[in-house]
């Protein structure tokens, strides 16, 4: 997804959304890392990781659906 934009995209919205999309695509993969058994300590609270899990697949798919409402707009203008 990320290849098909821009590098320096010249809107806002769409910088605004890719960066909510990459960043939450680096905490859900360091959330998921944290369930791997070599990671996994007597501390680890795997409701707290799930949640952040939860949550970070949240943002991944409200940035997703962001880009696509602003891409559908730009190319219907």
């Amino acid at each position: 997804l990320l290849l098909s934009f821009p590098q320096k995209p010249k809107s806002e919205l769409v910088r605004t959304s890719l960066r909510l999309l990459t960043s939450s695509a680096y905490r859900l993969q360091s959330e998921c890392k944290k369930t791997l058994p070599v990671e996994t300590c007597p501390t680890t609270d795997i409701q707290l990781v799930t949640q952040q899990v939860i949550q970070c697949a949240y943002d991944i798919a409200k940035a997703a659906k962001q880009l696509v409402t602003i891409t559908t707009k730009e190319n219907n203008n």
